[in-house]
């Protein structure tokens, strides 16, 4: 990896994105993940055998490049206990939407070497979209290093601070928006009389074409919806599109707020 790596924190997160590194031939060695839960460090240890685990944030904190992977909450009481065990020219990447730059460096005690990105969990099999934000002061070695570690997750557009709560809510958590519709889709094609294999085929082919059709070609959305003539659903999406607008829309004005 060419850099000392700690984690703080050895949750989902952290598991992805060993996960895609892992599949990628990127070396774990240099790995140290921290976490106070033994049962979730000893979990991470079976999956990544090459790792480090640590109880102590502060270990995890003496590296290179130093990944949060902490809820906000938690954050804002981990980051003032490890702000003196960052090294000066150490690299911290936050992977939570709502603390800014302004924040994590306040509860650092003035460390400005950060940077965020909002994960993805389709950073797993390298099909992640990451948005990233970089603090002014960063070098374009210290950005090219950065780079290095993201480009096994998969797209990392480095985009305005400002805009990282949109696609925590957009990317970030827009699997499950669609995952339980597409299992229920599975379910119902065996009841069909479908195999696994051919309703996984089918699903699957299906989806990444109704993705083209929609983003790749230059058809508005109502020629893209109306390609299709039978809408089983028509009667209950504006039922569907109401939970969207109210529940993403409070989940976002909770994050800026």
């Amino acid at each position: 990896m060419h850099a000392k790596i700690g984690f703080i924190g050895g949750g989902r997160i952290t598991a992805i994105l060993l996960a895609a590194w892992k599949d990628g031939h990127v070396d774990l060695k240099e790995v140290v993940v921290s976490d106070p839960d033994a049962e979730v460090l000893g979990n991470l240890k079976a999956r990544f055998p090459e790792i480090h685990i640590v109880a102590e944030n502060r270990l995890s904190a003496a590296q290179d490049v130093v990944f949060l992977a902490l809820h906000p909450p938690v954050a804002k009481t981990v980051l003032p206990q490890i702000a003196d065990a960052l090294p000066p020219q150490a690299l911290l990447v936050s992977l939570a939407p709502v603390l800014t730059f302004v924040k994590l460096s306040g509860l650092l005690g003035g460390f400005s070497r950060l940077a965020r990105m909002i994960p993805n969990a389709p950073s797993m099999v390298h099909r992640g979209f990451n948005p990233c934000s970089f603090e002014s002061g960063l070098s374009k070695e210290d950005r090219a290093l950065l780079d290095r570690l993201f480009c096994p997750l998969g797209e990392h557009p480095e985009v305005e601070e400002a805009k990282l709560e949109a696609y925590a809510i957009l990317a970030a958590m827009g699997p499950t928006y669609f995952w339980f519709q597409w299992q229920t889709l599975r379910e119902l094609a065996g009841e069909f009389g479908l195999e696994k294999q051919e309703a996984d085929q089918a699903l699957n082919s299906m989806l990444h074409g109704a993705v083209g059709l929609m983003f790749e070609n230059k058809m508005d959305y109502a020629a893209v919806n109306d390609t299709v003539p039978v809408k089983p659903l028509a009667d209950s999406q504006e039922v569907i599109e109401k939970l969207f607008r109210e529940k993403l829309g409070a989940l976002y004005a909770r994050l800026k707020g």
